[in-house]
């Protein structure tokens, strides 16, 4: 896979879930109270690219053919945003629903907008067209005394609070170059310290708080290895998590367990012996873990991660090798940031390690698209201004830089600008 498909891949909506608290409208009908939520932002965005790639997977951005920079007025990591929820109480049960709508601002070029028509990356921009609407969120709650239910599509838990506590989640991170075209956002630290943590279909319960601990599980729709033939039909994944908070302290773990199974044509151990139909499997594990502390207006915030065939970047994003071997993968970010009155400054940085085997190094390294990637890290520097009470000023400064298993190296860097309207 190499670097624009991955950032594409990976490009990220996040929207009012990480964003500041600033409910614009509630309206009660009858028994129910309807919310509205969200944000409009935009960023002007300028990356100064590589001029070669010689990393598959890689997520410093690369120059195309007549260019090593590229200029864009986009969203950041997140998109503009509308939310609608809705609650009441029915025979002592706490009910709930929501629906989240996520419109970008840059122009569409086909299909999800995050998975864009990659066939199409060199044409750019022309006339007549559109935006596109992501349907992330679309779930209910049943909770009370006991507990609380939640049932739809949400955010998944493993990964979950590294991203909502990027400093870069109001801003852009790194803005990987890949706007030609565009996805509706950058990638912040996706795959430069925390695998995506992703919107899923799930059914979880989370316990009621007990003395400031939490614990939610979960069953998820399965996921398949990305590019490879669905056959994952029939094993569900499964996600856990545990949160702790104390006053300016908050603790948090989470778990994934998912079963792969990859079909024997698409991996060369079996391809050719193997009966139609037959398949490669192996358990997809990983774990995660961190925390933040805030004093004074000082936030020192880090979060780890490990896991066995899930990846990096996206959750099953170059999963394993050629002969369907579950490929080892790690990372953390670290962030400190310091809040005086209106003006927060910080830094973060993040790093995504990949465990090649003996088979990537031999079947990949020297082909057209260079080895595959070990390393990808990035460090972000930020300045973030409350213009008004719901209007954000952003600027930040990021390089990002991707190695392979041949020690060639990636570089680029990237600098934006821009505002973030919540309501």
């Amino acid at each position: 896979m190499n670097n624009q498909r991955t950032g594409l891949l990976a490009a990220t909506v996040l929207a009012v879930l990480a964003a500041p608290a600033a409910r614009a409208i509630d309206v009660t009908a009858g028994a129910w109270t309807l919310s509205f939520d969200g944000n409009v932002n935009a960023n002007y965005i300028y990356s100064d690219c590589a001029d070669h790639n010689d990393v598959a997977g890689g997520l410093a951005c690369v120059s195309d053919t007549t260019s090593n920079s590229s200029s864009s007025v986009s969203n950041g990591l997140l998109p503009a945003a509308l939310t609608v929820s809705g609650a009441t109480t029915q025979d002592g049960v706490n009910l709930g629903f929501t629906f989240g709508l996520y419109p970008g601002i840059s122009t569409n070029d086909g299909g999800s907008p995050n998975l864009q028509d990659i066939a199409n990356t060199d044409l750019g921009h022309t006339a007549l067209g559109t935006a596109g609407l992501d349907v992330r969120q679309v779930f209910l709650t049943a909770g009370g005394s006991w507990g609380t239910i939640m049932a739809g599509r949400n955010i998944g838990l493993f990964g979950a609070d590294a991203i909502l506590n990027d400093m870069t989640l109001l801003g852009v991170g790194a803005g990987n170059g890949d706007y030609a075209a565009p996805a509706n956002t950058s990638l912040g630290s996706i795959g430069l310290g925390y695998i995506y943590t992703d919107w899923l279909s799930q059914i979880n319960y989370t316990t009621p708080d007990m003395s400031g601990a939490k614990v939610t599980v979960g069953i998820f729709d399965p996921l398949n290895t990305l590019g490879q033939v669905p056959v994952n039909h029939s094993t569900p994944g499964f996600q856990g998590k545990v949160a702790y908070t104390a006053g300016p302290l908050y603790l948090s773990a989470s778990v994934l367990y998912q079963q792969q199974r990859v079909l024997c044509s698409d991996v060369s151990s079996c391809a050719l012996a193997a009966p139609a139909g037959s398949y490669v499997s192996y358990g997809s594990s990983a774990f995660d873990l961190g925390g933040k502390y805030d004093i004074g207006g000082l936030e020192v915030m880090g979060w780890y991660y490990r896991g066995k065939g899930v990846g990096t970047t996206g959750l099953f994003v170059l999963a394993n090798d050629a002969m369907g071997t579950a490929r080892d993968s790690d990372g953390y970010l670290a962030q400190v940031t310091y809040k005086i009155q209106d003006t927060k400054v910080g830094v973060n940085y993040g790093v995504s390690n990949l465990d090649g085997t003996a088979v990537d190094r031999s079947t990949l390294c020297g082909g057209v698209f260079g080895c595959l990637v070990r390393r990808n890290d990035k460090v972000s520097l930020g300045l973030y201004q409350n213009v008004t009470t719901n209007l954000l000023f952003v600027a930040e400064f990021t390089r990002t830089q991707s190695k392979n298993d041949a020690d060639q190296t990636n570089s680029s860097w990237n600098i934006n600008a821009g505002l973030f309207l919540k309501f």
